[in-house]
């Protein structure tokens, strides 16, 4: 076992706001599926798939995790679902990090802004903020490598890398 834990924050992919339907139910546009199955394929490809995806039941986000999870032959029926992460706080995602059991190495976390890029910003409070100032634009991925139990995100932590 390593003695760090992995996550990999994913915005869900874009939305197509062509469809007159509440925000809950609005599906990825052509565009957001693409760019799903390329995280995919780019996960697989650096052999960076997660023990476990949790995501936020919402249409678009859920869909970005199963794309996700197809080019990475990872089994989709293993996504699991927080209605919390919809509309999520930084405290509400905190909360369901530092729940985790131990045994989770690497998490995949799929899910919306603002919530993800307050995540983001709080565990790595550095972090150089863009000129459009979208730090977790749609499908933008974020890597990091902290302390080895997750319970420890409420105190201090050694972020390695992130990639956005």
């Amino acid at each position: 076992m390593k003695d760090y834990k992995e996550l990999l924050i994913l915005r869900h992919g874009k939305s197509d706001w062509n469809l007159d339907c509440i925000d809950f139910n609005r599906p990825l546009s052509p565009r957001g599926q693409h760019d799903a199955q390329a995280i995919g394929n780019w996960l697989k490809q650096e052999q960076q798939q997660p023990d476990l995806i949790i995501s936020s039941p919402a249409l678009r986000a859920l869909t970005t995790a199963e794309i996700t999870c197809l080019a990475m032959d990872f089994p989709v029926q293993s996504i699991q679902t927080d209605i919390n992460i919809y509309e999520a706080s930084l405290s509400d995602l905190l909360q369901l990090l530092t729940t985790l059991p131990d045994s989770v190495q690497r998490l995949l976390l799929v899910g919306h802004n603002p919530g993800l890029e307050q995540l983001l910003s709080h565990l790595v409070p550095h972090i150089p903020m863009p000129d459009n100032y979208n730090l977790m634009p749609t499908a933008a991925l974020a890597y990091m490598q902290m302390n080895k139990h997750w319970s420890a995100l409420q105190g201090r932590y050694l972020v390695h890398r992130v990639n956005g």
